[in-house]
């Protein structure tokens, strides 16, 4: 796959979830649409906890252990998520845009067994953001409100 192509997809697929975000109040992130499921809030934070894991935890191994969940206390406002996402997700483009096309082919063994290519990685983490903002987006719904028209 051209590393180009994966860095501009990957823009375009975190420009919706940001998009979908702008919809939300603050007093909306609690919302459940039933009593079991992920409140708006839970589904931001876990797209970021699971990008933060899969990279730092997954690909590249600087952490020991996956990391915890983020705690929701902790970033109470769609501004202080955001802020999170970019976070998270400032250092993987550095260091997405550092590899080459070889790089992507890298074989990588993840700490719980399993062997992937780099890019097969990278696509989980990008199909992942995509799920969740589907989610989101039917959030938006149930709410009344125009969801993401990807």
């Amino acid at each position: 796959m051209d590393l180009e192509y994966l860095l501009s997809h990957w823009a375009s697929v975190r420009a919706a979830p940001l998009e979908t975000m702008d919809k939300f109040g603050d007093e909306d992130l609690a919302y459940r649409p039933f009593p079991t499921s992920w409140s708006a809030h839970d589904l931001l934070l876990h797209i970021a906890q699971e990008e933060n894991g899969e990279f730092n935890y997954g690909i590249v191994q600087t952490l020991d252990d996956f990391p915890p969940a983020y705690n929701p206390q902790d970033y109470p406002t769609i501004t202080s998520i955001k802020s999170l996402l970019e976070a998270v997700h400032t250092p993987i483009m550095a260091y997405l845009q550092s590899l080459d096309e070889a790089g992507l082919g890298r074989i990588i063994h993840t700490p719980w067994g399993a062997t992937y290519r780099q890019i097969e990685m990278i696509g989980h983490l990008i199909e992942h953001e995509i799920h969740h903002r589907a989610e989101l987006s039917l959030i938006l719904g149930l709410l009344g409100r125009p969801g993401l028209d990807a």
